[in-house]
């Protein structure tokens, strides 16, 4: 997708929100909470599909293209992200937000078996640690993270694109990406945090913020498992 076309995707989306003040308010900690609570479920959600589907979905899937579940992924988790980006109603959102974690959690699920269970438990603390900075970065000094949108979303685009180039015509596999897209992705959970706070505090928006900070932590997440794969 051209940047530009993803700088004007983005900008759309902010702009909505900025405008959905129209809708009826609710308190910051009600915000909060709703943000929290919607994050909290789709991570529960994933640990249930990863704990009691993993291996049946291994089974069923087993012997299916790669490229067709790929294919099948992008399309939903796309499917999902627009559904909650254009509605304003936050149970259309919620479901544009369970489209999204129902596929990551069926990526997981497929995926984390593959690991120690050690590796991964360690993986998750690491990427806690790390969120968990960066909030208290994002809350006590948000004009840090409100100035970098455009640079993080420039980095994200030339690092996909230079880390397909490397691994499909280089051949490359190092770790230098996995580097870059958790410095990235950290950058991203403290924007997406600071942002959450100027949005007008409606039930939508917390449903689409929480959506944002979702992805940017699973990413996270999966670099940093990642990286201590290469360690162990």
């Amino acid at each position: 997708m051209a940047e530009t076309s993803l700088t004007t995707y983005m900008s759309n989306r902010k702009e909505a929100r900025l405008n959905s003040g129209l809708q009826d308010s609710i308190s910051a900690r009600k915000f909060n909470t709703v943000m929290c609570a919607v994050l909290g479920w789709g991570f529960l959600f994933n640990a249930i599909i990863v704990y009691f589907f993993a291996e049946p979905l291994t089974i069923l899937l087993t012997g299916v293209s790669p490229w067709i579940l790929l294919i099948g992924y992008l399309a939903v988790t796309v499917a999902g992200i627009v559904v909650a980006a254009r509605s304003t109603n936050p149970l259309i959102s919620f479901l544009g937000y369970n489209l999204v974690v129902l596929p990551i959690g069926i990526m997981l699920a497929l995926l984390l078996p593959q690991f120690p269970v050690a590796l991964v438990v360690k993986a998750m603390g690491l990427t806690a640690m790390v969120t968990l900075t960066m909030l208290v970065l994002a809350v006590a000094r948000p004009q840090i993270f409100l100035g970098m949108g455009r640079t993080l979303l420039i980095a994200l685009i030339v690092g996909l694109l230079a880390e397909v180039v490397a691994t499909f015509l280089l051949g490359y596999r190092g770790a230098i990406f996995d580097w870059l897209f958790v410095i990235i992705f950290s950058g991203y959970i403290g924007y997406d945090i600071s942002r959450a706070q100027i949005f007008p505090k409606t039930m939508d928006n917390a449903v689409d913020c929480a959506l944002d900070i979702y992805l940017d932590i699973i990413n996270l997440f999966i670099r940093i498992l990642s990286l201590l794969s290469r360690r162990d």
